[in-house]
């Protein structure tokens, strides 16, 4: 897919950088929402010519690291390919790009003077996760349980349980002054993703659907 191919590829570049390039490559296009909401602005050496807006969308490129990176692209492949295939590529490059924004707008909002910027897939993702949920809640998906190992449970209990557990650790999470996993992100993803799928879906498409054939139904 090509937002897979495009994260690897700046995740590369960015690991590639020194140290202190590598900061000031992530305060240039991670969205801080102190900078986007104009209570601060970025140092010189992170100066950009772009307006802060725009790192709602490059932000979405970054990633903290290798596991940041390979957990969110996994999510991706696994699901992304029902939720392209039912709106088209054109369609699906729009809801993604416009499900993260409304994610990473989620997360500005709920600490709108933090300086820390926010990097990662996992909005845009999340909103795949929401659109999956309403289309194709009774799809098996293959996960790992304690105790019991590898087994097949519905996409509705996974993703389920997968919202809930962003709504408890989003809620204690506020009032934190520190930098961690964007909760608010998630959640407002997943809910856009939730709300937008209806109209970027194809008419014949119907919610609650079986899915077809996907990577998690073939192994």
């Amino acid at each position: 897919m090509t937002f897979i191919v495009a994260c690897v590829v700046v995740f590369l570049y960015q690991a590639g950088l020194p140290e202190e390039p590598g900061q000031v490559f992530a305060f240039q296009y991670g969205a801080i929402p102190a900078v986007i909401f104009g209570h601060a602005s970025l140092p010189d050496e992170a100066q950009v010519t772009f307006p802060p807006t725009l790192t709602l969308i490059t932000s979405m490129f970054l990633h903290g690291g290798w596991m940041h990176l390979l957990g969110n692209m996994l999510y991706l492949w696994i699901f992304g390919n029902n939720i392209e295939d039912v709106m088209g590529h054109a369609k699906f490059v729009v809801f993604y790009i416009l499900s993260g924004i409304l994610a990473a707008l989620s997360h500005a909002l709920t600490d709108p003077s933090s300086h820390i910027p926010m990097v990662g897939a996992s909005g845009a993702i999340s909103a795949v996760l929401g659109a999956y949920l309403l289309l194709f809640p009774r799809a098996h998906v293959l996960v790992l349980l304690p105790a019991i190992g590898m087994t097949r449970v519905p996409a509705g209990v996974v993703l389920g349980m997968w919202f809930v557990t962003q709504l408890l650790s989003g809620g204690m999470s506020i009032g934190s002054s520190g930098g961690g996993v964007a909760f608010f992100a998630h959640i407002g993803g997943f809910i856009a993703g939730m709300a937008l799928i209806g109209f970027f879906k194809r008419p014949d498409v119907k919610f609650f659907a079986p899915a077809r054939s996907t990577w998690h139904d073939r192994y």
